[in-house]
């Protein structure tokens, strides 16, 4: 590992920073200011406008078409257009014909959705290259998965530097890698995400810079809560917690690799690279002078969720009966995310989508297994996590929560809160979500409320 290596930064622009000629300039200028910024890991261009496609999508659109034997010629050509485009702004001589007219033939063969995909952020990868004078590195060649689509982290890690020792920069395109017969594998989408904290473990980066089009993380879902503020100081687990909720700054799977090594993520704005955006650090690099100024760090949720409510007389007696109920969702392959009980009642918290269609089943077979007196299925449940490693320490948290929502008239259907105290989870009807989240806003980032009011309320 050489020193410039050690004191190198790793920077990951998502496709709103690459959506036209003008966002590859603001790239070129932010990786130009700081010399260190030696890695960087492009997503595919996404949308320049409300109503535009992204290159992904219209790469599955391809594949789509190509897997029924239709033409596909139509979307090919806007993708085509879309790298010229920008290579012609640029000044640039890259042109992607040659490398189309492969992917086209791959796909009239039966090419995968997954080899599809990953072609925006290789061909993105190749430009965003030539832009920078860097070398390119294609993913496929250093990032591993096997043949279960599991990434290989210890095989990842030693191609990785390998590569990335014989060159003082580097461009590596995120989102996919390849299997053990060279096919392309991708991560889930916002996987360039991962690439980018695989990169900066490899590299033993100083930080790694994730630019985007928000200045941060903010505290709340700025769709709900008009103008949210921007959390400065968040921590992985906090992050992770808000990410499994619904926040989508940042894809969950990335904390994890720069997380073992200790190497810090900072969100950035790419249209406003002077804002300090938010760091993401270890919890005990997360002091008192890193908190974001409120109790909470954030609020994010989620729709689509339901209850299977249970009921049975001296259920607390019966042994053995949570496993038999989640023996039948085990046998059926569904997951559930909460479990809240009582003496002689439990409710199970489950995606909508994990029994969709097979509700009835799902019902027949607890009510065979545990023979309940009442075991129904409620719709239209939404969870709500309230985060922050300053509710441990502060007196009232729950009780302002709460407050918050009794004065909107809010009904809490289920309440959670894990042994760290980190998270508090609510179950709320759908129809009363958004106005929750701006209830809760209030009461932490508007309102002068104290411990002690709070705990009077």
């Amino acid at each position: 590992m050489s020193e410039n290596q050690l004191n190198s930064k790793v920077v990951k622009f998502g496709g709103s920073s690459l959506a036209d000629a003008g966002q590859f300039e603001k790239v070129k200028a932010i990786i130009t200011a700081d010399p260190a910024r030696r890695y960087v890991v492009p997503s595919a261009p996404g949308k320049r406008y409300s109503d535009d496609i992204k290159i992904t999508d219209l790469l599955y659109t391809c594949q789509k078409l190509a897997e029924t034997g239709k033409d596909f010629s139509e979307p090919l050509s806007k993708i085509r257009s879309r790298y010229l485009e920008i290579a012609k702004a640029l000044g640039l001589s890259f042109d992607p014909t040659d490398e189309l007219d492969r992917i086209a033939y791959r796909l009239k063969e039966g090419a995968t959705k997954d080899f599809a995909a990953s072609r925006g952020e290789y061909l993105n990868g190749m430009l965003l290259a030539d832009y920078l004078g860097f070398p390119f590195i294609d993913a496929a060649d250093v990032i591993c998965f096997n043949e279960n689509g599991v990434l290989q982290m210890t095989e990842t890690m030693m191609l990785l530097r390998e590569k990335l020792t014989e060159v003082e920069n580097a461009v590596i395109p995120g989102f996919y890698g390849s299997g053990p017969n060279g096919e392309i594998i991708t991560f889930s989408r916002g996987g360039s995400d991962i690439t980018g904290s695989l990169v900066a473990r490899a590299v033993r980066a100083e930080i790694y810079e994730n630019w985007t089009d928000v200045s941060g993380v903010l505290v709340a879902d700025p769709r709900i809560v008009k103008d949210a503020a921007v959390i400065n100081t968040i921590t992985y687990e906090e992050l992770r917690e808000l990410s499994y909720m619904g926040a989508t700054v940042l894809h969950e799977d990335a904390i994890f690799p720069v997380r073992a090594a200790g190497i810090p993520i900072n969100i950035r704005n790419t249209n406003d690279p002077s804002a300090p955006g938010t760091l993401i650090v270890a919890g005990d690099s997360a002091d008192s002078d890193a908190q974001t100024g409120y109790t909470i760090t954030g609020i994010a949720g989620k729709k689509g969720f339901c209850a299977i409510n249970i009921q049975k007389a001296m259920m607390n007696a019966e042994l053995g009966f949570c496993r038999k109920v989640l023996t039948v969702l085990e046998e059926m392959s569904i997951n559930f995310e909460h479990m809240p009980s009582g003496i002689d009642t439990m409710s199970i918290i489950l995606a909508e989508d994990e029994i969709k269609g097979r509700e009835k089943t799902v019902l027949s077979r607890i009510r065979k297994a545990v023979e309940p007196d009442v075991c129904e299925l409620e719709h239209g449940i939404s969870l709500l996590a309230v985060v922050g490693r300053g509710m441990r320490r502060t007196r009232g948290t729950a009780a302002r929560i709460f407050a918050a929502l009794a004065h909107a008239r809010i009904n809490v259907k289920m309440i959670d809160q894990g042994s760290s105290e980190l998270n508090i989870i609510i179950g709320l009807l759908d129809g009363d979500f958004e106005e929750a989240v701006r209830r809760i806003y209030a009461m932490f980032v508007n309102s002068t409320l104290t411990d002690d009011d709070a705990e009077e309320a």
